[in-house]
């Protein structure tokens, strides 16, 4: 498990990137090799009754931003990255952001730590779990199966699902591989060590060709009673359906087990980045979401933006989506963990309820940065719908979660981050 210290240049060193307040004299001043007995010990005998949350995936975008959040609300974080699609640099700039909030601060610096593993290796994830057990007065063993396994992990929440749409159209194995496949052996190796309050990162395309119906969607449109019933159609994509199947697979689960406490959070479109302009959304692959093409348009990395299609029907023809600030996206995690009144399976859409269309979007964009962004009318893209709004009123009742910034606000911010980088794509986050 090779880890990158640089923008996508891999070293043979490995180790676990550690954070247990590196300004001070800790046992994670220094860096330390992955698994490494001693490190280990250190983290965890020296910091006795902490709990932490697992997130795995959680250097990429919306990962990313959420660790940032829930460190800054005083959570001790574990981050789970096979880099696949994501930068170490990343945590790295995650720590230092860190470091800076608790600097004056008189709160405790909470801890960061990162593990670059996939999600998927069993061996790797057990060793990690293993290492945040809080010892048992009694010996577990395979005869004693009723002895049951405590954690210091208190929650996990889980980004380490492939998303692209088209990419999820021309090699779907690797969707149902990575994100059906690995959730089940993920959630029965958590269910072993017995944690059991999971936040799954789920998707508005479950709802499919639904979304076309001109209101906002309500979650029981394709709500955990209707996935487990045959002839669920109108999913236009791999993608979509492996969020559709995974969510029907953590129902079951909760409905097996009452133990667990699953909730299921159906994004819509994410866009925005910190306000400080330190995290934004640079995958080591070329995104194909609207923002970030937006973002390397304005740069020059492209020379036109294409916009799928004029013939939706909507105001402008153009497809309307929902976007959300990943602030107010990362916010609506932590209300997931601490807000459930109840175990078993639940999904909350995370929405603003107003849909923007491609060419609003564009406008922001273009008004915020005071430049033009070329476009071109190209096709419809395979996969998409014309129109993807959420009605969020479950989450305002029973998580106490709204979204509160605004179209403006996630331009001014992305902005921001452009500014800062100056280009984005293969990394420039890393390097800047």
């Amino acid at each position: 498990m090779p880890c990158s210290t640089e923008s996508g240049a891999s070293s043979p060193s490995r180790f676990s990137s550690g954070s247990e307040c590196d300004d001070i004299n800790t046992s994670f001043t220094e860096r330390s090799i992955l698994f490494n007995d001693d490190d280990i010990d250190s983290s965890i005998h020296n910091s006795t009754g902490a709990q932490f949350i697992l997130v795995v995936g959680g250097c990429g975008f919306i990962g990313s931003h959420t660790v940032w959040y829930f460190a800054k609300a005083g959570y001790n974080v574990i981050v789970v990255d096979n880099l696949s699609n994501a930068f170490s640099s990343v945590f790295l700039r995650l720590e230092m952001m860190v470091t800076d909030h608790y600097h004056a601060s008189p709160k405790f610096r909470p801890s960061l730590k990162l593990y670059e593993a996939d999600y998927r290796d069993v061996r790797a994830m057990r060793t990690i779990l293993e290492a945040y057990e809080i010892p048992s007065p009694f010996q577990l063993s395979p005869d004693n199966p009723e002895t049951s396994r405590i954690s210091r992990i208190s929650g996990v929440i889980h980004f380490a699902a492939h998303k692209a749409v088209g990419e999820s159209i021309k090699n779907p194995l690797k969707y149902y591989s990575n994100n059906v496949g690995g959730l089940i052996n993920f959630c029965s190796l958590l269910g072993d060590f017995g944690i059991k309050n999971f936040v799954f990162s789920s998707s508005a395309t479950v709802y499919g060709t639904v979304a076309n119906i001109g209101v906002p969607l309500r979650e029981e449109y394709y709500g955990q009673k209707k996935v487990v019933q045959p002839g669920c159609s109108g999913l236009t994509n791999p993608y979509g359906r492996t969020k559709w199947m995974c969510e029907a697979i953590l129902n079951d689960l909760a409905h097996a087990d009452p133990e667990w406490t699953i909730t299921a959070l159906r994004y819509f479109n994410p866009i925005g980045c910190d306000e400080s302009g330190q995290l934004g959304e640079d995958p080591r692959d070329a995104a194909t979401n609207l923002m970030p093409v937006v973002l390397r348009v304005i740069s020059g990395a492209l020379p036109v933006l294409n916009i799928y299609g004029d013939d939706y029907d909507t105001p402008d023809g153009t497809a309307v989506r929902d976007y959300i600030h990943v602030t107010d996206l990362a916010r609506g995690h932590l209300a997931a963990l601490k807000s459930r009144a109840d175990r078993g399976f639940r999904v909350y859409n995370l929405g603003s309820g107003r849909g923007q269309s491609v060419l609003e979007l564009v406008a922001a964009m273009e008004e915020v940065s005071q430049t033009k962004i070329p476009t071109q009318i190209v096709g419809r893209r395979e996969g998409d719908v014309g129109m993807c709004v959420a009605k969020a009123t479950r989450a305002e009742i029973e998580l106490g979660w709204r979204t509160e910034k605004t179209l403006e606000t996630c331009c001014r911010d992305v902005w921001r981050f452009l500014e800062r980088v100056g280009n984005v794509g293969n990394g420039a986050i890393s390097n800047a």
